[in-house]
C-alpha cells in the first residue's frame, strides 16, 4: 500500500464543521496509523471571511467554492453546510469532478438520495452520510453492512434529541410543553425556530433515510406521515404514568406485506420496552431482523463532537477506500420498488381523552359509534367528574387509522362530546 497524503476541504464550519475541524486536528497524529496516509485539510469554505473564528487557520478559508472544486488534488469533500442549496449543486458538481463526499445534510438525503447515489456510482465516487441520523450513533453503515444478512422488518427509534428533552422535563418535572422548550433552547438544544423539532419534521426526515437503507427501497420525505409533541400536556403524562409508561416521539418504520409504512408521531411506550428508558437528548434505533432478532443502538443524537464523530468515521473510510482505490465499492442498496403504504391504512392503537356531559347513556352512545366504525375499545377510565362534565380515557384496540378519524369525526358532532383533548398512539 502506497503510503501518501490526502486532501480533503470542507463546507461550512457552523457548530457541526467547527467540530468536524476540531476532531481533525485531534486525531491528526493518529491518522496515519489509522488509514495508512496523511489528512491534509487544504480548503475550508465559508460565507462570511471577516467572521472571527478562534483557533482556525484562517489561511485555509475561502468563500469561492470554485476553489476547492477545480483543485485536482483535493479528494474527499465534507458537506457541513445543511440546506438543499447550494450543498445539492456542489455536491453533485463534487462527484461529477472525481471527488468523494461525506455529508451531514439529512434533508438533503432524505429528498435526492436517489440522485446523489446515482451520481456517486456513475463517476465510482464515495458517498457517505453516517452523521444525517442520528447524530453520533452508529446506524446507516450497521443497516447497510453489518446487517446485511437480515431481512429487517421494522426500524423504530428516538432520532431527535430536543424532542427526547423536552418529553424528559415534562415527565420527570411536571412542567408544561411551554416551560420544557423553553429550558431546551436556554441549553442549546433547541433552535431560535424549533418548528422542525416539535413538530416531527426533523425526525420525519430520518426516518425516511432509515426506511430506505433498512428496506432497500426508496422512501423520501413526503411519505413520511409526520405529527409533533405540541399537543402533549401535563395531563397526558399523567396518565401515561398511570398506565406506566412515557410519551416518546418515535419514528416508526415497518416493512409489511401490504407495504413500507412510515411515520413519527407520539406514542405511548410501556417502561419494559428498552426505548423507555432513553432520557433527556439521547437517541436510540430499534432494529428487528429475521437474523439477529433484537438490536438497539444508542448514544448522543446530536451536538458538535459527536456527529463529528460520525463525520470523520465518513472520511476515514473513504480514506482507506482511496488507499486501495475502491471508492464506490458500496452505493445505493435500494434496489427494491415497494409500495409505501397509505398511512390511513395503518393500524394502531390509541389513547384517547375527551371531555364529555356526565349524565347516563353517554358512554354507551361512545361505544356505538366506536362499534359502527369498527373500533374495540380495550380499556376505559373516568378520573375527573364534576357535576356537569367528565373526562374519558379510552384505550383502543388496533385500528385502521380512517376508521378512528371517521369515528372522532361523528363524535365531535354530538352535543355530549364536549371535547376530544388528546389522541395519542400506543405501542
Amino acid at each position: 500500500m502506497e503510503q501518501k497524503k490526502i486532501k480533503i476541504a470542507l463546507l461550512g464550519l457552523g457548530t457541526v464543521g467547527t467540530g468536524v475541524y476540531k476532531l481533525i486536528q485531534r486525531r491528526a497524529d493518529v491518522m496515519e496509523h489509522t488509514i495508512g496516509a496523511q489528512l491534509e485539510l487544504s480548503r475550508i469554505l465559508v460565507h462570511n471571511m471577516n467572521k472571527t473564528r478562534e483557533g482556525v487557520d484562517t489561511s485555509l478559508l475561502t468563500d469561492n467554492w470554485k476553489d476547492i472544486l477545480q483543485d485536482g488534488e483535493i479528494q474527499i469533500v465534507i458537506e457541513v453546510m445543511g440546506g438543499i442549496e447550494p450543498a445539492r449543486t456542489m455536491i453533485l458538481e463534487a462527484m461529477n469532478a472525481g471527488k468523494n463526499v461525506v455529508t451531514a445534510n439529512k434533508d438533503l438525503v432524505a429528498e435526492y438520495g436517489k440522485e446523489l447515489l446515482d451520481t456517486a456510482e456513475e463517476n465510482q465516487c464515495d458517498f457517505l452520510f453516517e452523521a444525517a441520523v442520528a447524530g453520533g450513533i452508529p446506524i446507516i453503515r450497521p443497516l447497510k453492512q453489518c446487517l446485511a444478512g437480515n431481512d429487517i422488518s421494522a426500524v423504530i427509534g428516538m432520532v431527535n434529541g430536543t424532542t427526547n428533552y423536552i418529553l424528559t422535563k415534562m415527565f420527570d418535572e411536571g412542567v408544561s410543553f411551554e416551560e420544557a422548550l423553553k429550558k431546551a433552547t436556554e441549553l442549546g438544544y433547541a433552535e431560535a425556530d424549533p418548528t422542525a423539532d416539535v413538530e416531527g419534521l426533523d425526525a420525519g426526515r430520518k426516518a425516511a433515510i432509515m426506511a430506505s437503507v433498512a428496506f432497500r427501497s426508496r422512501v423520501v420525505f413526503g411519505d413520511v406521515y409526520t405529527e409533533g409533541i405540541t399537543g402533549i400536556t401535563a395531563e397526558d403524562i399523567h396518565y401515561a404514568k398511570e398506565f406506566d409508561s412515557v410519551i416518546k416521539l418515535l419514528g416508526v418504520a415497518r416493512n409489511t406485506e401490504g407495504g413500507i409504512e412510515v411515520g413519527v408521531y407520539p406514542m405511548l411506550l410501556n417502561k419494559e420496552h428498552p426505548l423507555a428508558s432513553v432520557r433527556d437528548s439521547f437517541n436510540a434505533v430499534f432494529v428487528h431482523g429475521d437474523a439477529v432478532d433484537d438490536a438497539m443502538f444508542y448514544g448522543r443524537g446530536a451536538g458538535e463532537l459527536p456527529t463529528a464523530s460520525a463525520v470523520l468515521g465518513d472520511i476515514i473510510d473513504v480514506a482507506r477506500n482511496l488507499q486501495y482505490h475502491c471508492t464506490g465499492r458500496i452505493s445505493c442498496t435500494c434496489y427494491k420498488a415497494l409500495p409505501i403504504k397509505n398511512f390511513d391504512d395503518v393500524k394502531n392503537k390509541f389513547f384517547i381523552r375527551m371531555q364529555v356531559e356526565n349524565q347516563p347513556g353517554v358512554l354507551a352512545c361512545i361505544a356505538t359509534v366506536f362499534g359502527d366504525h369498527k373500533v374495540s375499545i380495550a380499556r376505559v377510565v373516568q378520573k375527573r367528574a364534576h357535576e356537569k362534565e367528565a373526562e374519558l380515557v379510552i384505550v383502543t384496540e388496533k385500528v385502521k387509522e380512517y376508521h378512528l378519524k371517521d369515528a372522532l369525526r361523528e363524535l365531535k358532532e354530538k352535543d355530549s362530546i364536549k371535547e376530544i383533548s388528546s389522541v395519542i398512539r400506543e405501542y
